[in-house]
């Protein structure tokens, strides 16, 4: 089996009495999309630059591409997009690639045939000779992706790599990163839209103060437990009563003017308590009206994972 790209073990950082980070412990296997998600201030940008190196845990080993995090020979083989990043503005894009191979060591010849090919491929082609003043914040994130990939590394952290990019361009940079996925490139994400991560990844990890309090495949976070929405015409007391008596989770729908509207979001443990469940529900006077199987999305997998005050003040 190969060996993780990204291991983290008990890593702990704290700003005096601020505990930013709280002995998080991951891996991220080669060749695959993992996503980092929380909420502002949950640790995910310490996470990313203790891995960067930028900042020294306090307690905990991190190691990136086989090499402790931080050293030359583990950020040698990175790309990194930081979230709000400040170019030159001075620059066009190819004179701003030019600049950063200079300084990757990537000899002239390939670096004018590298950066033709990424103009291109981030969709820059036709605008070589806007300056990034000129750039808008779509155009900005864009030579941001192929600075970070100029240089063919094997891990490449994007933080918000979609932000500011209309929809079109979110496809695009989508198909980008499955590309570079499929070239065996790791990809270490952090993203606000669960809708894309969802599209993407194979792993997710959620934080929340600090802490580690959810990961797993995107299948296995999402599938785990497949639900099913009963819906009622009136409260069904009888068919509640029954639910907690065979111990099966249940989450009331609080959706004001839904039909029909009295909803429950119920976890059955096997095909056999979800055919009991069924009969009872016909037989309960709150009038059976809709029954629908429910597939939990990333962002229900994340908001159940912060808790309700998390949740509601994101």
């Amino acid at each position: 089996m190969a060996e993780p790209v990204l291991e983290v073990s008990g890593l702990i950082k704290r700003f005096r009495k601020f505990e930013a980070l709280g002995g998080v412990s991951l891996k991220v296997e080669p060749g695959t999309v993992f996503s980092l998600l929380g909420q502002n201030g949950a640790g995910k940008t310490t996470m990313i630059k203790v891995l960067l190196g930028i900042l020294k845990p306090t307690e905990g080993t991190a190691s990136v591409l086989g090499h402790p995090a931080g050293s030359v020979a583990a950020r040698r083989k990175i790309g990194y997009l930081p979230e709000d990043h400040k170019f030159p503005e001075y620059h066009t894009g190819p004179s701003l690639l030019d600049f950063y191979g200079g300084l990757q060591g990537i000899h002239r010849a390939e670096r004018k045939k590298r950066i033709a090919y990424w103009i291109d491929r981030v969709g820059l082609a036709g605008r070589e000779k806007v300056r990034i003043r000129g750039y808008s914040k779509g155009m900005k994130q864009r030579i941001g992706l192929a600075q970070a990939l100029l240089h063919d590394p094997d891990l490449v952290f994007l933080d918000e790599p979609t932000d500011g990019v209309d929809p079109v361009g979110r496809r695009e940079i989508r198909d980008l990163m499955l590309d570079l996925k499929r070239m065996g490139k790791t990809l270490f994400l952090n993203s606000h839209l669960l809708g894309e991560v969802e599209l993407v990844s194979d792993h997710v990890a959620i934080l929340n103060r600090g802490k580690l309090v959810r990961e797993g495949g995107i299948g296995e976070l999402t599938g785990a437990r497949p639900a099913w929405v009963f819906g009622f015409a009136r409260e069904p007391q009888v068919f509640l009563q029954k639910l907690k008596e065979l111990n099966v989770t249940m989450i009331r729908r609080d959706n004001p003017g839904s039909v029909p509207p009295n909803q429950w979001e119920i976890y059955p443990d096997s095909e056999d308590i979800l055919t009991v469940l069924v009969r009872l529900a016909g037989e309960d006077a709150g009038g059976l009206r809709s029954l629908q199987p429910h597939r939990e999305s990333l962002e229900d997998v994340y908001l159940k994972s912060l808790g309700k005050k998390e949740a509601v003040s994101a």
